[in-house]
């Protein structure tokens, strides 16, 4: 399996810190050059199990988000080990968000983890 047929637009993801777990929103994965791009939407939420996560996830509107859309590289977004426990369909403003990055000829892409983008250990 292919590094961007492990996901699909829309999965919420999951990923552990030291005393909880925080939600990810994968909303595509480009190939850019020789490398993937992944642009995700991070959430403030912070949750002390993953099935509290779980629930939240299956309502992703009702996240508070901390990062509207960023775009990392394939080392950053695989720093942080995460899991899919939902999967929701992208809303246009998803999908704007993404279409804005990729029409801007000086796109910017990430090497900083979602942890250190958060502020978070």
């Amino acid at each position: 399996m292919s590094i961007d047929q492990r996901f699909s637009p829309g999965d919420l993801l999951v990923f552990q810190l030291e005393s909880g777990f925080g939600l990810l929103r994968l909303l595509g994965v480009d190939k850019h050059e020789e490398e993937y791009v992944w642009h995700v939407t991070a959430y403030a939420d912070l949750f002390p199990d993953v099935d509290m996560a779980e629930v939240a996830a299956a309502e992703p509107h009702r996240l508070t988000v901390a990062i509207p859309f960023t775009s990392m590289t394939t080392r950053a977004f695989e720093s942080t080990q995460v899991s899919v426990i939902h999967n929701a369909e992208l809303t246009e403003k998803d999908i704007d968000l993404l279409e804005i990055w990729r029409r801007d000829p000086e796109r910017s892409v990430s090497d900083r983890s979602v942890r250190l983008l958060l502020g978070l250990r």
